[in-house]
């Protein structure tokens, strides 16, 4: 695992994104889904930062918020020091060049009406980058550096394997040399084999390009080993956001545990203890008062039903939402 540059590029605060729920003949708003409800964290360049939680969690959302896909309701999303919030369209347009998505389909989210080399043209030609040749040996160069081969350009999606289509969907994240790059459960639509030759790929990529990866999914076997940090959340909200090894040698929150008591172990002498949580997860439109996860936490005080936790750094490099933890700060 390489080292992050310790460089700030991307700090977000406090955001928000709530959809309106509209009901009557007249529709009218009568209340909010709370996807994400109030969520920091911060990425250096370099580094691969995942945000892990089970579905319906809101870490999809976050991701396509950080990017300005799903216009925030509220927060800062501060890349490089400017807030995307605050931006015109035309500023907008201008910042996107160096910030990029890889989306989870690798089979919807390539045209089927485009060859590959149409496809990788796409960003160069909405930005206006180079001339055509300039075009065509940059295409040339993020094809070798995908493993993609130069003969498949006058190819369509269909012609490939999903994960060769991933490969191409990487590839065209990474034409306009981003800074930042949102993946969105980019392995989790492909066979086991297939997920550790991306996996790699995106490693030696980070090494040899230094992009930063904001990297989303459920799978937190695969998250430990392509990450530096890790970001748990749950009902639109951070648990515990930590390194990953440590969070993964010694997690804090009681909703860390049960998810990492999870993960089936390779040997079938090891005994793992199952946490088991009882109760469903809540509902985003009217979620508890307190704490978001207190109405399934074995630990769960009175406290915890009346207050929400406030993020704090519980040992030196690692934050946990916690009632339990508050006056333990490192």
């Amino acid at each position: 695992m390489i080292a992050a540059n310790e460089q700030l590029l991307l700090d977000v605060q406090e955001l928000k994104v709530h959809f309106p729920i509209r009901t009557g003949i007249i529709p009218k708003v009568t209340g909010h889904v709370k996807a994400v409800d109030g969520v920091s964290f911060q990425l250096n360049a370099g580094e691969t930062l995942a945000i892990v939680g089970e579905s319906g969690c809101g870490k999809s959302t976050t991701g396509r918020a950080v990017l300005q896909l799903i216009r925030p309701t509220g927060g800062e999303v501060l890349f490089q020091g400017d807030n995307l919030l605050e931006m015109s369209a035309n500023q907008l347009r201008a910042q996107r060049q160096h910030m990029q998505m890889i989306f989870q389909d690798p089979y919807s989210s390539l045209n089927p009406r485009l060859t590959v080399e149409k496809i990788l043209l796409e960003p160069l030609m909405a930005h206006g980058v180079g001339s055509r040749q300039e075009q065509l040996t940059r295409i040339g160069e993020v094809m070798e550096l995908c493993g993609l081969n130069k003969s498949h350009l006058n190819r369509y999606a269909h012609e490939f394997s999903g994960g060769q289509r991933q490969r191409i969907c990487i590839a065209r994240s990474l034409m306009l040399s981003p800074q930042l790059v949102v993946a969105d459960e980019p392995v989790s639509a492909l066979d086991v084999s297939i997920q550790s030759q991306i996996l790699n790929l995106m490693q030696d990529l980070q090494r040899e390009l230094g992009v930063a990866f904001l990297f989303i999914s459920h799978d937190l076997a695969v998250v430990r080993h392509i990450s530096h940090r890790v970001g748990v959340m749950y009902l639109g909200r951070m648990a515990e956001l930590a390194p990953a090894e440590e969070l993964y040698n010694k997690p804090l929150h009681p909703y860390t545990q049960s998810l990492l008591s999870a993960i089936p172990t390779s040997n079938p002498r090891i005994r793992k203890e199952r946490i088991v949580l009882k109760g469903d997860v809540p509902s985003p439109a009217n979620p508890p008062i307190g704490c978001a996860f207190s109405t399934r936490c074995p630990q769960v005080m009175d406290v915890c039903k009346a207050v929400r936790p406030e993020m704090i750094e519980a040992e030196p490099g690692r934050y946990v939402a916690c009632h339990l933890y508050e006056g333990k700060q490192g």
